[in-house]
């Protein structure tokens, strides 16, 4: 066992269960422990480093700004934000944006922004308004968010919980349009669960729902935090549908893989309800996340990285059905945002992460029966073949 694990199993707090192995150094798709042994990261941190480990122009951007300005607060203005929100709001085509840290709080920033806008625009009886959201949602680790979650274990022991949240069964619009009342204020929906089990929708239902939402005066708020920034071979996956979220709300890539930077997206008719005083961060859009997120938007649209995750992905979808194996019992996802479920009859996906860590491929379990595959976007198609290879010599096992 490394010294390093050692070492944090003793000091840090055990509210991870990682694989055993110490990560030291970065580059593209792969990285490389304490012996040099390289690694194809197939997690890229939860979709936070689609840019790739340590991408260039993004660390040039980072160490340019760090030597400038890094925090003055949103007590001043800094030279670097207004661009990055011209460039959000133009790429996205919204109105307003505003700036946070992490998922979890632009998260929260929605939340309050739809719970304001339906007591002083749509005039929801005052601590009233209803949020529905989907059961095996992922939105978060708040006490607020934690609340409307359906996995026992985020909840056990840490309530009370906030109310004003309503669970619908996901993929089913019928359920919302059940659901929506005089008092909703908002739908807040991932158009695939991540952390759920890389869950796709029937086709038509984000679309459905969208439709729900225009005729009842809800807001539409997605949440692209994982699937947003072409993870799934659009620039975020509403557009599958050709749907246009009241709220967007995105994170992880936005930081480039080096600092947490999140935003929330809205027209200025919603975006609106915020005055000076009502909402904050000492950290949500200074100056050098604020360079940081502007850089990984021209990345992402300079490199092309949404078409190449569409290539790349089916690409890599084409080959992960040609694996025969009766211990795999589906696979789906979209882009690079793909998961394989294994029949718990024949294989423990966890036992599965660990025979492709000793192969040299990074993945990781979720809810300890689907493997998640969702890599760098910059990873390349030999990259891939290597990890197929991987992945057919272990299910045949």
């Amino acid at each position: 066992m490394s010294q390093m694990i050692d070492l944090v199993t003793q000091y840090g707090a055990h509210n991870y269960d990682p694989l055993p192995v110490v990560l030291v150094k970065g580059q593209g798709a792969c990285v490389f422990d304490e012996k040099g042994k390289p690694y194809i990261d197939m997690m890229s941190a939860y979709s936070a480093v689609s840019h790739g480990h340590c991408h260039p122009a993004l660390i040039r951007v980072l160490t340019e700004q760090a030597n400038r300005l890094s925090v003055v607060s949103r007590a001043y203005h800094a030279d670097t934000l207004g661009l990055f929100l011209k460039t959000a709001c133009e790429l996205f085509n919204y109105e307003k944006a505003l700036p946070m840290n992490t998922g979890a709080e632009a998260v929260e920033t929605a939340i309050k922004m739809a719970r304001k806008w339906a007591y002083t625009v749509k005039k929801v009886a005052e601590n009233k308004a209803e949020i529905i959201s989907c059961s095996g949602n992922f939105h978060g680790r708040t006490v607020s968010i934690i609340s409307f979650s359906t996995e026992p274990a985020y909840r056990a022991h840490f309530g009370p919980f906030t109310p004003g949240f309503v669970t619908i069964p996901y993929g089913d619009a019928s359920a919302l349009a059940s659901a929506i009342n005089e008092n909703t204020a908002a739908f807040l929906v991932e158009p695939i669960q991540g952390e759920a089990g890389i869950i796709v929708p029937p086709e038509g239902y984000l679309r459905e729902c969208e439709r729900l939402c225009r005729k009842h005066n809800v807001l539409l708020m997605c949440d692209e935090i994982q699937t947003g920034l072409g993870r799934t071979g659009k620039l975020i996956a509403s557009e599958h549908e050709a749907v246009r979220p009241d709220c967007l709300i995105l994170g992880k890539a936005l930081g480039g893989g080096l600092i947490p930077v999140s935003m929330v997206l809205a027209d200025a008719s919603v975006m609106s309800v915020f005055k000076p005083g009502d909402h904050g961060s000492t950290f949500g859009g200074y100056g050098l996340a604020a360079a940081v997120g502007k850089a990984a938007l021209d990345v992402l649209v300079e490199e092309n990285l949404v078409a190449r995750a569409e290539k790349l992905g089916q690409f890599f979808m084409n080959g992960l059905k040609q694996l025969k194996s009766k211990a795999i019992k589906e696979i789906r996802g979209k882009g690079l945002m793909l998961g394989i479920e294994v029949d718990p009859r024949y294989a423990c996906a966890r036992d599965i992460c660990l025979a492709l860590l000793e192969r040299g491929v990074l993945s990781k379990e979720t809810h300890e029966v689907t493997i998640r595959l969702a890599p760098p976007l910059v990873i390349s198609e030999a990259q891939l073949t290597e990890v197929l290879s991987h992945l057919k010599a272990v299910f045949s096992q």
